[in-house]
């Protein structure tokens, strides 16, 4: 009852330590992780036995075949309850019928308890007895052994069966040595034990405010990362905005802007189109005078009047008929000027569309400042509200009445220390007298069982089969004189090993059946846990204590289950019915505190402007220009012709050819000059003018540009439209969507800050309700009173040592038959039978001889 009284006061403590005020839950929230320190505690979970464990489950085998019956519960709960009383109410037939269902729940104990003491009373009378009858040349007594048949046989038989008989002994009596030298060690470490489990409550007992004011202490860095993104707004909150708000915006913009950046691209295409198109156009008039005057040289020398001489004639008709070739071959004069298109685009380019452009960017990536600048205020108020909140937590921890109840357990560890320490050495005292019995009676089995073996050895080792019995020798006499020692040392001894047996077998199995076994199975707390049992006024008696409340359902097995599980004292004892963490800390509450905060939150960013009419006008007078009205497909036609109709160098090398053929004359010489002349056109002329039109760079730029212009002027006036429609809608989501945008994504800011505390409150809930004042060192402790200390260390090695003992005892008697048996054949005798033909080994008439008398 002892041990019950100090686990409810140490459940009493343990609800006091968990009275820690207001703390709360929610989700969890990025960038904030808490955990609290681990408590590492010296008191191992389970007692491992070690090889002799073994041992301990057979007789644990042995008690379940004598006590088979299942734990009397309804027993105990009558017996606790006090419904009767043996001195004044047994003749009551209740009290009978409980008497009589603990006879038949101990009828196996009372079984063995009963024959055992019949062996205590019996077996010195019996002794006795056969001492007195021995003395009377009785029951073995007379040194005679008649012959027999079957001798041989019979010593064999009797010497086997005592053998086998001394190596169940010895068994016996090493579990006694084992169980004796176990209980002498383990007692050995009830000291450790204690300072382990009793440092492992002062760790939990100092360790609980420790970890208060470690969860408290944990709300700085809630507020320092709260403060941080409050600071943090233009980036968090205003950076938010401003990305909702991109995907609408910059597309527009960036069209925008490659729009402005086309025009003034256009202007350069233009200008460098209609200046080579000058430059093309003059070269070409150049060439063609050039021509023209070969052609009438050409046409004033066929006029010769050589040329109506055959065969010059026909000569001449040839070169007058190839005349036509020698003329321009491209109309590049009448491609229209673009100095029209150029003048509207330099006009457009009197509006700096790019700057407005700029406007827009600037203005809209403002949005982020001017978040900032708007939520001052507020940023203040939340900022105020998470101080108020935080002076609260800060007087938590002196709210909390725990140091008094602290200091008055710590105290009461500190005496049961003192306790321990002082009657320790008196019960480590009792255990080595208790040691040194248990060696006396183990050696004196082992006296009794080395006579046996040294009676067996000698009279093995020494009978010589071919001597007679009153010639036989000391070494076999021997032998039976221990046989007879041995026998004797039983006989006055037995009954004192009995008794011991009983009384440690009553005792031992008891405790095991009634304790050990329900303590672990948790059978006992199912007693404990009878309602109006050990308080008639409480249904549930642990509640009623604890909580001042008996109908509500907190049971020993509930609370030490939770305590081995290492669950904290809040949950393991249901203090929620007397302190309920939530209400009093009101995550709710303060949650809405800070949403109203950021409710009044007004940001004001509806003054965007994208781009101005002045921008507006601009892109409509790009789209109206006429660039998109010029047939690009006529100028690179021209571009791709060649400057003359015929090659001029072929055509003069067949006029130097022809005119080779004619004779010497006016004639011939003319045209050789000519031919000479063409080919100067050739190379001064046409040929850098085709580099320029179809192989060199000018051509080259020429014809990009024209494709250049081709390609941003193709369905310009529909990308114009395209591009203000967007802005438009962008304009408009500006105007008419972005408070949506604005409350969406201030709520997102604020559940961000809101869910830091609510992450923060949720973990110091969870601290307190399952983590703080863990009480496995409480479940540890009561394991290591009874489980490990009680049973482990006394209760089985005391039934090891009663069933290795009480075995050997038991095969003592068998041993005294056996050996009384077997002494006849190896002592000595005083007379024998004689045999008439001893030789052959005729048995008939003999007669008796005696050599001496008895």
């Amino acid at each position: 009852m002892a041990l019950l009284l100090g686990f409810l006061l140490l459940l009493e403590l343990c609800w006091d330590t968990s009275a820690l005020g207001p703390l709360s839950s929610t989700k969890g929230s990025d960038g904030l992780e808490f955990e609290l320190p681990a408590t590492n505690y010296e008191t191992k979970d389970s007692n491992q036995a070690g090889p002799i464990s073994v041992l301990f489950q057979i007789v644990q085998v042995f008690l379940q075949v004598v006590q088979p019956h299942p734990f009397p519960e309804d027993i105990l709960r009558k017996i606790l309850q006090k419904k009767f009383d043996f001195s004044t109410d047994y003749d009551k037939p209740e009290n009978v019928v409980l008497t009589l269902k603990i006879i038949y729940y101990e009828i196996g104990i009372i079984i063995c308890a009963v024959l055992g003491l019949l062996f205590v009373i019996l077996m010195p009378l019996v002794g006795f007895c056969f001492g007195l009858c021995r003395c009377c040349n009785k029951c073995g007594g007379e040194m005679h052994q008649r012959q027999k048949k079957n001798g041989a046989f019979l010593r064999k038989y009797f010497t086997v069966s005592l053998l086998v008989i001394c190596i169940f002994i010895s068994v016996g009596i090493i579990y006694g040595f084992v169980a004796n030298h176990h209980l002498r060690t383990r007692i050995e470490k009830t000291r450790k034990l204690a300072e382990s489990n009793l440092k492992d409550l002062r760790t939990l007992l100092i360790g609980t405010p420790a970890q208060i004011n470690y969860v408290l202490s944990q709300y700085a860095s809630t507020k320092e990362k709260a403060f941080s993104d409050l600071d943090n707004i233009k980036s968090l909150l205003g950076g938010g905005i401003h990305d909702q708000l991109r995907p609408k915006v910059i597309p527009v913009l960036d069209d925008i802007k490659a729009m402005a950046e086309a025009i003034k691209e256009t202007r350069e295409a233009l200008l460098n189109v209609n200046n080579t198109l000058k430059e093309l156009k003059m070269s070409t008039a150049q060439l063609n005078t050039s021509l023209s005057d070969v052609k009438r040289n050409l046409e004033q020398s066929l006029n010769d009047p050589m040329c109506s001489v055959p065969p010059v004639a026909t000569t001449c008709n040839n070169i007058r008929m190839s005349l036509g070739q020698l003329d321009d071959n491209t109309n590049l004069g009448q491609l229209p000027s673009l100095d029209k298109q150029i003048d509207n685009i330099n006009n457009v380019l009197q509006t700096d569309l790019s700057s407005l452009v700029q406007k827009g960017y600037k203005s809209f990536n403002d949005i982020p400042e001017m978040v900032q600048n708007q939520t001052t205020d507020i940023v203040s108020d939340v900022k105020r509200t998470l101080n108020s909140l935080g002076s609260d937590i800060e007087n938590m921890s002196e709210q909390i009445p725990i140091q008094d109840k602290l200091s008055d357990f710590i105290g009461y560890i500190n005496d049961t220390e003192t306790y321990i320490h002082r009657n320790l050495p008196t019960l480590e005292e009792y255990d080595s007298y208790r040691w040194l019995g248990g060696l006396i009676v183990c050696c004196l089995l082992t006296l009794i069982v080395v006579f046996y073996y040294l009676g067996l050895m000698c009279g093995t080792f020494g009978y010589d089969r071919h001597a007679t019995p009153t010639r036989r020798g000391c070494v076999s006499n021997t032998g039976g004189i221990f046989l007879m020692v041995g026998v004797g040392i039983s006989f006055l001894f037995c009954w004192i090993l009995m008794t011991i047996v009983v009384l440690t077998f009553v005792i031992g199995g008891n405790m095991e059946k009634l304790v050990c076994e329900p303590y672990q199975n948790r059978k006992l707390f199912q007693i404990l846990d009878t309602p109006y049992l050990l308080n008639e006024n409480w249904k549930y008696y642990l509640s009623g204590m604890v909580l001042d409340k008996p109908d509500i359902n907190l049971t020993f097995e509930q609370v030490y289950s939770d305590c081995k599980e290492n669950k904290g004292i809040y949950s393991t004892l249901k203090l929620e019915n007397t302190y309920n963490i939530s209400e009093h800390l009101n995550i709710q509450e303060h949650a809405r505190n800070l949403s109203n905060d950021f409710k009044n939150m007004n940001v004001n960013i509806d003054n965007i402007v994208l781009l101005d009419a002045a921008g507006r006008k601009n892109l409509m007078d790009f789209s109206s220009s006429g660039v998109d009205t010029i047939d690009y497909n006529v100028y690179l036609a021209e571009m791709g012709k060649t400057p003359t109709k015929v090659n001029l160098l072929s055509f003069a090398d067949d006029l130097d050819t022809k005119a080779n053929n004619l004779p010497q004359g006016s004639l011939k010489q003319s045209l050789k000059n000519n031919a000479q002349n063409l080919k100067t056109i050739h190379h001064g002329q046409v040929m850098p003018l085709e580099q320029s039109m179809k192989y060199g760079k000018a051509r080259s730029t020429i014809n990009q540009s024209i494709k250049e212009l081709q390609h941003k002027s193709s369905g310009l006036r529909v990308k114009v439209a395209n591009i203000l429609s967007s802005l438009d809608s962008a304009q408009d989501f500006l105007q008419t969507r972005i408070s949506s945008v604005i409350v969406k994504e201030s709520s997102k800011y604020g559940n961000m800050i809101i869910g830091y505390f609510e992450h923060y409150l949720q973990w110091v809930k969870i601290s307190i309700t399952e983590q703080i004042a863990a009480c496995k060192p409480v479940a540890t402790a009561l394991d290591s009173a009874v489980d490990v200390f009680l049973c482990s260390y006394i209760i089985d090695p005391m039934n090891l040592f009663w069933f290795g003992i009480g075995k050997a005892t038991i095969f003592l008697l068998p041993a005294i038959i056996f050996a009384v048996k077997l002494a006849k054949y190896y002592r000595r005798m005083d007379s024998e039978d004689v045999y008439d033909d001893m030789e052959n080994g005729n048995i008939g008439f003999h007669r008796h001889h005696s050599t001496q008398t008895v």
